[in-house]
């Protein structure tokens, strides 16, 4: 796509738009008379359709990564086998004993659920990162020739992100989830009255009750902002560093319609920047998971310190 008659800006520009479904307010484009369901032809058509556009490139690329890892573990789960473990089991095993590990080390209480969610995480997190390491321009090429050839669309208007975790409405959205579960367990755990005692009565407390009074509104203040900063944290970290990498790979990209001089430099920084990646791709899946690990622990601690 880099061929194409586009600017740098409008390049890099068509790279972070996504594919967008969603209902198209009425008069947006010429001659359109009421709102109508469509897919977006550019990132203001995305911008008008609102809350409910669907990314639809996002949301099915979250979904085949999904599956594969459901994959790959449900065949290790039917073929396991007694002795040395070979292949992809004993990778599988690798992985699974990393995650015990970790949740032995960190959740030192009874869950069934923490373990396999943590699992989850660490391995479709990675999954979804790992599509940074694919050529920025190959799956929109083949996404454009399908727009193209077989829809009828214009070459301009055929848009396709394939990194999940570039999407804030991914990492966000699976931040939440784990901030519902942290809500859940702490109510089960402390009950209501526990836990909005945790928020009100720390970390300012006093034996005078006049003076305690006065601390449970900055208390609220306090223990609220923490607790909303967990899972916008969660996910933000996830998004921005990804986000960085791929808009990183992407100004590479650019740089082969530069010249041959241009072109070889930015080959050998692409190879530099995909082993570095790879790192960047591990260690992102690893901090989610951990810190959800952490977050779950904290949900189940009923001291007094937290």
């Amino acid at each position: 796509m880099a061929g194409e008659t586009l600017t740098s800006a409008e390049y890099i520009h068509h790279h972070l738009t996504n594919l967008t479904f969603g209902k198209l307010p009425a008069h947006t484009r010429p001659g359109q008379d009421q709102a109508v369901w469509t897919m977006a032809h550019n990132s203001n058509e995305a911008g008008a359709m609102g809350f409910w556009a669907v990314h639809l490139d996002m949301m099915g690329w979250s979904l085949v990564l999904g599956l594969i890892f459901f994959a790959l573990f449900r065949t290790v789960a039917r073929n396991v086998t007694s002795g040395v473990p070979r292949g992809l089991q004993n990778f599988a095993e690798i992985i699974v004993d990393f995650v015990q590990d970790n949740v032995k080390n960190m959740f030192p209480y009874k869950n069934v659920m923490v373990a396999p969610m943590a699992l989850t995480i660490l391995v479709w997190v990675f999954l979804m990162n790992f599509m940074d390491l694919i050529a920025v321009d190959l799956l929109p090429w083949v996404a454009k020739l399908v727009g193209v050839h077989l829809m009828g669309a214009e070459p301009h208007q055929v848009f396709f992100k394939v990194v999940p975790s570039t999407d804030p409405n991914v990492t966000l959205g699976m931040a939440f989830d784990v901030f519902l579960l942290i809500l859940f367990y702490s109510v089960r755990e402390k009950g209501l009255g526990g836990f909005i005692g945790e928020l009100s009565l720390h970390p300012f407390s006093s034996k005078n009750i006049l003076l305690q009074i006065v601390f449970i509104p900055i208390n609220l203040v306090l223990e609220l902002v923490n607790l909303i900063a967990k899972p916008v944290s969660l996910g933000l970290r996830l998004f921005g560093n990804m986000y960085a990498g791929e808009m990183i790979f992407i100004l590479i990209a650019l740089m082969y319609s530069g010249g041959i001089v241009l072109g070889v430099f930015g080959g050998a920084l692409q190879i530099v920047w995909g082993f570095f990646h790879i790192l960047i791709i591990s260690l992102q899946a690893f901090i989610f998971m951990v810190l959800t690990i952490v977050y779950m622990a904290q949900a189940y601690d009923t001291g007094e310190s937290h």
